[in-house]
């Protein structure tokens, strides 16, 4: 196995796309990053944004996950240099922040926490929609994601190494008084799960606000004001089988990333 196979595994997906709206979520209720994404991000500017923004987001994946030393060391850079910009003061008081705190995107305790929810949310985005994974890849996954850690700013003492070390993590992190949903926060999240032309993706929002909404720690999700009833579970169980489904059936060159058609996937079972 190498340093990369269950990252290529997950990341060559095209449908663990429909998990980054969770990990948004997860990381704008953290007061400073919301902060950041709020007075720096350009996702909001226009109707093609927001699709202008995943599309870069995807190719940075794929260019950490796939690229060559070279090519994963320039997309590194290229978050880096975006990061550069991102420092600001936060405007009033959350949870343990006090108004004025000064927050910076190359903070490593807030890059922690964003590389954190997406150790969270991607795998489980993969097995929801895909097929299972064994508790060995995702601690697998944990354990390739910390060797790429410290590219991207992250001392790797503060990488977890396992899903037990992030849900431990996730967990410290929603009682410390750390998270704390803004009305910021809420607007945000309220642009990502209904970014402009969702109408015309249908199907594909509604399985994106689903599953970003469904499987948000219950904390957070009471904290965003969330309503979630229990036919809003089955009808997200539904989705979810209907995917796999459509996935055990599709080709990996329509299933999968141009990059990661290579890599085996797992028989997938409804």
């Amino acid at each position: 196995m190498t340093d990369t196979d269950v990252a290529r595994l997950i990341n060559g997906e095209r449908l663990v796309v429909l998990g980054w709206g969770r990990a948004i979520l997860m990381q704008v209720a953290h007061p400073l990053v919301a902060a950041g994404v709020d007075q720096h991000s350009t996702f909001r500017a226009s109707v093609v944004a927001p699709f202008v923004r995943l599309h870069g987001t995807v190719q940075t994946m794929l260019d950490l996950t796939f690229g060559d030393e070279a090519t994963a060391s320039r997309a590194a850079a290229r978050v880096n240099a975006i990061h550069d910009r991102v420092h600001g003061v936060l405007g009033g008081a959350a949870g343990v922040w006090p108004a004025d705190t000064r927050y910076a995107a190359h903070d490593p305790a807030l890059l922690q926490w964003v590389h954190a929810t997406l150790l969270d949310s991607l795998p489980l985005a993969y097995e929801a929609f895909v097929a299972p994974l064994t508790p060995a890849l995702v601690d697998r996954y944990a354990l390739e994601a910390a060797g790429g850690a410290a590219r991207l700013g992250i001392p790797e003492s503060m990488a977890p190494r396992s899903r037990a070390d992030v849900r431990l993590y996730l967990e410290r992190m929603l009682t410390s008084g750390q998270i704390a949903v803004t009305p910021m926060a809420k607007a945000l999240a309220h642009d990502v799960l209904n970014p402009p032309g969702s109408r015309l993706l249908g199907p594909v929002s509604a399985v994106t606000r689903l599953f970003a909404i469904g499987t948000l720690p219950e904390t957070m999700r009471d904290m965003y004001g969330f309503g979630w009833t229990d036919a809003d579970t089955q009808r997200l169980v539904r989705l979810c089988a209907f995917l796999r489904r459509w996935r055990a059936r599709t080709p990996a060159w329509l299933a999968r990333w141009r990059e990661g058609r290579s890599v085996g996937v797992p028989p997938v079972r409804s």
